[in-house]
């Protein structure tokens, strides 16, 4: 996964140029998102999220609320005014846990304590993100150019807790229901066919409720996870996954970075980046601590939050649309959320690694 990452960088604007970002290729990455948290969910212990749920929350918190005052004050630092501030600072409170999932899959730790906890503070943490963006647009208005959204802060709110909501009480019993239709469908792979729409259908809702797609992938993998079809669907849909999809995703995070036009935003970059990971790191580490992880955990579940994505891209891309941002300070802000993902993975292992030789 790293030396995919890694190839996008080298082969991409940033180093060669020989290949650019194209629509065909997000498109692809985003299919490969998806399928990689549907899976993260397929193989999630739901019996560990629910007992990790407080340590969960307290990570989630602590991995907002400090990076949000810490790249705040660097904003601030800066010479920015308050409300560019203010949502840089909210840019780098979101978490992309798919980076994370990949390393904890691959270290076989997706379900020990501290991947279960990551998993759960990712989803706490989404919430918490599009809840503060919410409360900036509603309190800046038209300086982020919507007038309405202080009316429609109530109603995503609201729609947000009736997606949770249908989660719990509906979509159990419709992944069983729909791999009942998939197994009597009279073609191959009707169960994991059936799976696939439950996936995309839930990632697809979650997105018109404000939420990041990849919410609604990984509790379709959960809720499959309960059903007898789950061997059969993890194992048509991984090989798929990871023959295309899922490295299209890597590779294209290293594609998003581009040197050109920041050689005056070089320390501004390295101060975001050096804050962003380590308020995250630290915030989230600390709620792991208050949670009673011993401090190798504490770290790797900070570490496992560290990862910035999808999320803060598109927080990114409302504040430039919105010109709340140059077009050199937005490259800069999306330059420091690719150095922080490039970053994630390595710290992550690290501090595995560090928790198994603790172990011993």
């Amino acid at each position: 996964m790293i030396g995919q990452l890694l190839v996008g960088v080298i082969v991409g604007p940033a180093m060669l140029g020989w290949l650019s970002l194209t629509h065909s290729l997000e498109s692809f990455a985003e299919i490969g998102v998806i399928i990689l948290m549907f899976i993260a969910g397929l193989e999630s212990d739901l019996q560990l999220l629910k007992r990790y749920l407080k340590p969960s929350v307290l990570v989630a918190l602590l991995g907002v609320l400090i990076p949000v005052a810490g790249v705040y004050l660097v904003g601030m630092a800066y010479q920015l005014n308050t409300v560019e501030s203010l949502f840089i600072s909210v840019i780098f409170a979101a978490t992309s846990v798919s980076i994370s999932v990949e390393v904890l899959k691959e270290m076989n730790a997706l379900n020990s304590r501290e991947g279960t906890t990551i998993l759960g503070a990712a989803v706490v943490d989404d919430v918490l993100a599009v809840i503060i963006l919410s409360v900036l647009i509603s309190t800046t208005g038209t300086a982020v150019g919507t007038t309405a959204a202080s009316s429609n802060l109530l109603l995503t709110t609201l729609e947000q807790l009736v997606y949770f909501a249908a989660i719990y009480f509906v979509v159990r019993w419709l992944a069983s229901y729909m791999v009942q239709i998939g197994q009597r469908l009279m073609i191959p792979m009707g169960s994991t066919l059936m799976a696939i729409i439950l996936c995309f259908g839930m990632a697809y809702v979650a997105e018109l409720v404000g939420l990041s797609d990849v919410v609604g992938a990984f509790f379709a993998g959960i809720a499959i996870s309960q059903t007898s079809a789950k061997e059969t669907v993890d194992h048509h849909i991984e090989p798929v996954g990871y023959a295309l999809f899922i490295p299209v995703f890597f590779v294209s995070i290293g594609l998003n970075m581009s040197f050109n036009g920041l050689g005056k935003q070089l320390g501004f970059i390295a101060v975001l980046t050096v804050v962003a990971v380590l308020s995250k790191q630290l915030g989230a580490g600390a709620g792991a601590k208050l949670a009673g992880f011993t401090g190798a955990s504490s770290l790797a579940v900070g570490a496992g939050m560290v990862s910035r994505g999808e999320m803060a891209l598109i927080i990114a891309q409302i504040g430039y649309q919105a010109k709340l941002m140059s077009a050199s300070r937005y490259s800069a802000i999306v330059t420091a959320i690719i150095l922080a993902t490039l970053l994630a993975p390595f710290l992550l292992r690290w501090t595995m690694d560090r928790v198994r030789k603790t172990a011993e």
